[in-house]
C-alpha cells in the first residue's frame, strides 16, 4: 500500500502540532512492513521534514524557493502533479484547500483537528473560505480521522455527516525520546504559556490573572513559548496591566520547549476551544504540573491529571494559579497524575490505528 501526503501544512508551518502529526505518521510509515509513504513537497522550511529524503535543500531549493509565496506556489504544483499521476493508494491532504479533488481517482482520508471555525465564528473572518472548504472535503472523504470524541461530536453537530465514516485516533507523543537544551534568559520561576495568542485562546484572561497572583508572588515571572513576539496589541495590554516587564517571550526548538516545561511552576492552557490539546502531553512527559480550562475537549484528554477553571471567569483561573504555586504538594499530585496518564498516549498506538483506516479502504 502507497500513501501521499500533500504539501499545505508543511509549506504553511515551521514548527506546529498539525505538521508535527503527519511527519510523525509518515516517519513511522517509513519503518512499517507493507505499507509506502510519500509527500509532496519540493522545499520546505518545516523543522519536522526539511532533512528527509526528497526535500530539496540544496542551492536550487534555498535560493529558487525559499520566498514563502513561491514555496507554496510550487510545492502546489508538485502535489497537483503526484496527485494526477495517482501512483498511490491512498491520499492524506494535510490541510483544506481542495486544489486536488479534480485531479483526484483514488480515495483520501481526512483529519479533522477541531470545528473551531463552526463553533466560534465570531472569531474569524465572515467572508473566510476555510469552513467550506473543510465542508466540502469532509463530505467527499472516504474516512474521517477525529483527533477527540468531542471533535467528532462536534463534526457531526455543524455538518451532516455520516457518524460510521468518523474514526476517532487519539493524538500520541513519544514516550522514550526527551532531549533537553539550555534556553538563555529564562527565569527562575515562572507560570508558563505555550503557542499562539490568538483571541479564542483566552491569552489575556491569564494575563490579568498573572497580575493578580503577582502582587503576591512578585518574584514569579510569565514565559510565553512559541506564538511569534510579542504584538503591539499585546505589548499595550501587558502594559497597561503592569506586567510587560515580567513578561518574557522565546521562540523555542523543541528541545528547549522541553527546558522551558521541566522548569515551569506550571503550564496554563486557558483557551476556549481546542480540538485536543498536545501541550498537555508535552506537558506531562516533562513533569509540569497542568492547569486547564473547563471548556472543549481537555478534561477528555487530561482527566484527574490536570487542575481545572471557568475559562470565562478570571476568579477562578487566579484561585486555581494561586493554589498551584503556593502547595507544593499539589504540584507534585499533578506530576504523577501526568506521568500515569500520559502512558494512555503512546504515538505508536496513533499510528498503529491511522494506519488500519488507510487499510480499510
Amino acid at each position: 500500500m502507497k500513501v501521499l501526503f500533500d504539501h499545505q501544512m508543511f509549506s504553511r508551518q515551521r514548527y506546529g502540532g498539525i505538521s508535527r502529526y503527519f511527519a510523525n505518521i509518515y516517519q513511522s510509515i517509513q519503518n512499517s512492513e507493507n505499507i509506502q509513504a510519500n509527500i509532496s513537497v519540493l522545499h520546505t522550511k518545516n523543522h519536522y521534514i526539511e532533512n528527509f529524503p526528497g526535500i530539496l535543500n540544496n542551492w536550487a531549493g534555498n535560493v529558487l524557493l525559499s520566498k514563502p509565496s513561491r514555496n507554496y506556489k510550487w510545492n502546489k504544483q508538485y502535489s497537483k502533479y503526484l496527485v494526477s499521476k495517482n501512483n498511490f493508494d491512498v491520499f492524506h491532504p494535510t490541510y483544506f484547500n481542495p486544489y486536488f479533488l479534480k485531479h483526484l481517482k483514488k480515495p483520501f482520508v481526512l483529519t479533522i483537528h477541531d470545528m473551531i471555525y463552526e463553533a466560534l465564528p465570531h472569531y474569524f473572518p465572515s467572508n473566510d473560505a476555510l469552513p467550506y472548504h473543510k465542508r466540502l472535503l469532509m463530505e467527499r472523504a472516504e474516512k474521517i480521522i477525529a483527533i477527540s470524541e468531542v471533535t467528532k461530536v462536534d463534526i457531526l453537530k455543524y455538518s451532516n455527516i455520516n457518524e460510521d465514516k468518523i474514526q476517532v485516533i487519539h493524538h500520541g507523543i513519544d514516550l522514550d525520546n526527551l532531549n533537553y537544551q539550555d534556553v538563555s534568559n529564562l527565569p527562575e520561576n515562572y507560570i508558563l504559556f505555550v503557542g499562539d495568542r490568538e483571541k479564542y485562546k483566552n491569552f489575556h484572561l491569564l494575563a490579568e490573572a498573572f497580575k493578580a497572583v503577582s502582587l503576591k508572588n512578585p518574584h514569579i515571572k510569565l514565559v510565553l513559548a512559541g506564538g511569534g513576539a510579542i504584538t503591539f496589541g499585546d505589548s499595550e495590554f501587558l502594559r497597561r496591566h503592569n506586567i510587560l516587564e515580567k513578561t518574557i517571550q522565546i521562540s523555542a526548538t523543541d528541545e528547549q520547549l522541553n527546558t522551558i516545561y521541566k522548569k515551569a511552576i506550571c503550564f496554563v492552557y486557558p483557551s476556549l476551544y481546542e480540538g485536543f490539546g498536545l501541550p498537555i502531553l508535552e506537558a506531562f512527559k516533562n513533569d509540569c504540573p497542568v492547569l486547564l480550562s473547563n471548556c472543549s475537549c481537555f478534561e477528555e484528554i487530561a482527566r484527574d491529571a490536570a487542575q481545572y477553571f471557568d475559562g470565562q471567569s478570571l476568579p477562578s483561573l487566579v484561585s486555581k494559579l494561586e493554589l498551584i504555586i503556593e502547595s507544593a504538594s499539589t504540584r507534585e499530585k499533578l506530576v504523577i497524575k501526568g506521568r500515569e496518564k500520559l502512558l494512555a498516549y503512546p504515538i505508536d498506538k496513533c499510528i498503529s490505528k491511522t494506519i488500519d483506516v488507510y487499510k480499510s479502504i
